[in-house]
């Protein structure tokens, strides 16, 4: 089996993470556009996150925000973004670096991106020096690659809105 010296799955993934930076960019320059909004999963304790000690012991593992009606100061930096949300009324200060995204979606669209969770523990990728390991297969298949998800079932309750942010799994929104 050949060597991968190009790294196409990093190539694609960080194309992919370049869809959502600018994204993000986009809605903190202008808003979010439509019906557009957002459900962002991250891994909570991976490096560079910051979350306060309440929030990091609610959510340990994962977490899922929404950006879509209450949601403040939105600064999209080349590795992070931040952001302000409420939850159970208290104000909070997020801050998510892209390695850290499990997954992206915008359910107005039906548009999502699933990113590898191995990548967001502390796991740097490797050097562009060095040689890359061998791909598992002659076609390497990106590490984040676009999912296609479904609204909730009818069956379901219908969201209540609340004061501030509200957390949920994206498991939610996927047929079963």
């Amino acid at each position: 089996m050949a060597t991968d010296h190009i790294r196409y799955d990093v190539l694609a993934r960080e194309a992919l993470r370049g869809v959502l930076r600018r994204v993000l960019s986009d809605a903190a320059a202008h808003g979010l556009p439509g019906e557009h909004h957002f459900f962002i999963t991250f891994v909570s304790k991976a490096e560079g996150v910051k979350l306060s000690p309440r929030l990091l012991a609610q959510y340990p593992d994962e977490m899922t925000i929404i950006l879509q009606h209450q949601f403040w100061d939105l600064e999209v930096t080349e590795d992070r973004f931040e952001v302000g949300l409420s939850f159970g009324g208290i104000p909070e200060r997020l801050v998510v670096p892209f390695h850290a995204i499990k997954s992206f979606f915008d359910p107005s669209v039906q548009f999502g991106l699933q990113f590898d969770a191995s990548e967001a523990v502390g796991e740097a990728p490797p050097a562009p020096n060095l040689p890359a390991a061998p791909a598992p297969s002659a076609v390497a298949a990106p590490a984040a690659a676009p999912v296609a998800a479904s609204a909730p079932e009818k069956s379901e309750q219908p969201a209540q809105p609340s004061e501030g942010a509200e957390v949920v799994r994206l498991d939610r929104f996927r047929k079963k």
